[in-house]
C-alpha cells in the first residue's frame, strides 16, 4: 500500500477559522485525500499549528520544520510521496519575514525529504510541494495570529518561488493550493471546509498522476 505523509502547519492539522477546536478527520485535507484515493493507500496527517519551514519561532518552539521532518519519516517508512505545504508561518511579524528567506526553507525540506531515502528499499521518496492558500487581509483575530498587511503581500509571492525549487529539484513536483481555495474571512488565515475539500480533491488527482508516472 502506498504511503503518503501530509507534513504541514495548521492548515493541515484542520485548525478551525471560526473557534479554537479543530475540524473533523473526514473535513480536513488529509481525509478528503484519503477518501477521495480510496483504500488502496495509507495517508498519514502530520500538520502542528505553529509548524515553519525551518525557522525557530522564539514564542512557538519545537515547531521548526526542518527539525521534524527526516525522524517523521523515518517513523512511517516506508514513505512512498510526502506533501510539504509550509511557509504561511514564517511570515509572522516578528520573524521578520522575506520570501527568499522562506522559499530557502522550503528546498531545504525538499532536500531534507530526499536525503532521507525513507522511501521503498531505503529510496528517495517523491515530494509534492504545495504553496500554501495566501493570507487574507486581516480581521482582529487574524492580527493575533502575528500576520499584518506585508505577511499577506509575501504571502502571495511563494507560489512563484515554490514553483522554481520543484522545476529544478528531480524527485519533486509542484501544485499552488491557492489556485483552488482561499482563506476564510473569518480570520484571513485558516482554510474552511469548503477550501479543505478542493484542496484534497485537487491534490488527490495530483497524487494519481505521480503515482502513473512512477
Amino acid at each position: 500500500m502506498p504511503t503518503i505523509v501530509c507534513f504541514g502547519d495548521s492548515n493541515t492539522h484542520g485548525s478551525d477559522p471560526r473557534s479554537t477546536g479543530r475540524l473533523g478527520p473526514d473535513v480536513r485535507w488529509p481525509g478528503v485525500l484519503r477518501r477521495e484515493l480510496g483504500p488502496g493507500f495509507e495517508v498519514v496527517e502530520e500538520g502542528l499549528p505553529g509548524r515553519t519551514t525551518a525557522v525557530d519561532d522564539p514564542l512557538s518552539p519545537g515547531r521548526d520544520g526542518s527539525a521534524l521532518l527526516q525522524p517523521i519519516l523515518w517513523t512511517h517508512e516506508p514513505v512512498d510521496l510526502v506533501i510539504v505545504m509550509l511557509g504561511t508561518n514564517d511570515l509572522k511579524v516578528t520573524l521578520r519575514p522575506d520570501p527568499a528567506r522562506v522559499a530557502h526553507g522550503a528546498a531545504r525540506l525538499v532536500d531534507l525529504a530526499r536525503q532521507s531515502l525513507a522511501g521503498p528499499g531505503e529510496t528517495p521518496p517523491l515530494v509534492l510541494l504545495v504553496a500554501p492558500v495566501p493570507l487574507a487581509a486581516p480581521s482582529d483575530s487574524a492580527e493575533l495570529w502575528g500576520f499584518d498587511e506585508r505577511s499577506i503581500e509575501l504571502s502571495r509571492d511563494l507560489a512563484r518561488r515554490y514553483r522554481v525549487i520543484a522545476r529544478d529539484t528531480p524527485g519533486v513536483a509542484f501544485f499552488d493550493a491557492g489556485s483552488v481555495a482561499t482563506v476564510s474571512r473569518a480570520d484571513g488565515v485558516h482554510l474552511d471546509p469548503e477550501a479543505h475539500a478542493a484542496i484534497g480533491q485537487a491534490l488527490a488527482a495530483e497524487v494519481r498522476r505521480l503515482s502513473r508516472g512512477r
